[in-house]
């Protein structure tokens, strides 16, 4: 295969076939207002993910999927107020599912996915700005493509309702969620 990123009339795209996300050299981030003043900033341990990158970008799919108990906010009880019914309520609903329904192209290797997003048992449309980054042969010789999505999300359409007033006017958690995934994902099929 050819290493460099496919282009056709200007767009680069992740190379045609299947690639799985490699956790061990990916992240999972998210930020979130905390007493209107601060930023609270967490990550998810535990994840994997799919690209069926098709002849047509357009045709592409991406899925992916989060343990939600693998939350860490470098604060455990916090994270254990996380992982509760007020939050993720992790015994019920167990992981965090994205899938693809369309993939719309911006500029040179920028996209906007857009898909289902599950979490908490509600299911709702979310939009991610993609950027493709490049693609490169390991020491191992498997190929790799290293992609960024980012998207904001409202905390509050997917049941995650808990709050607390403060007594200065406001509330304790913010609802506007701001997502940041940093992937690399390995070609485990190559379409000819």
């Amino acid at each position: 295969m050819d290493t460099q990123l496919e282009t056709d009339r200007g767009i680069v795209r992740v190379p045609t076939g299947t690639w799985t996300v490699d956790a061990s050299h990916s992240s999972v981030e998210f930020k979130v207002k905390h007493m209107m003043v601060s930023t609270v900033r967490g990550r998810f341990g535990e994840f994997e993910g799919t690209i069926a990158a098709a002849p047509d970008y357009k045709d592409s799919t991406v899925r992916g999927s989060i343990q939600a108990a693998s939350i860490d906010t470098n604060e455990p009880r916090r994270d254990e107020h996380l992982r509760s019914a007020d939050f993720f309520d992790v015994e019920n609903n167990p992981t965090i599912e994205f899938a693809s329904t369309r993939i719309e192209h911006a500029a040179r290797g920028d996209y906007r996915v857009t898909g289902d997003l599950t979490m908490h048992g509600e299911t709702h449309p979310v939009t991610f700005d993609v950027t493709v980054h490049g693609v490169t042969r390991d020491a191992q010789g498997q190929d790799r493509v290293g992609f960024e999505a980012r998207g904001t999300l409202n905390r509050s359409d997917f049941g995650l309702r808990w709050q607390q007033a403060l007594e200065t006017g406001g509330v304790l958690v913010g609802d506007e969620v701001r997502i940041s995934a940093d992937m690399a994902a390995v070609c485990t099929e190559r379409e000819t």
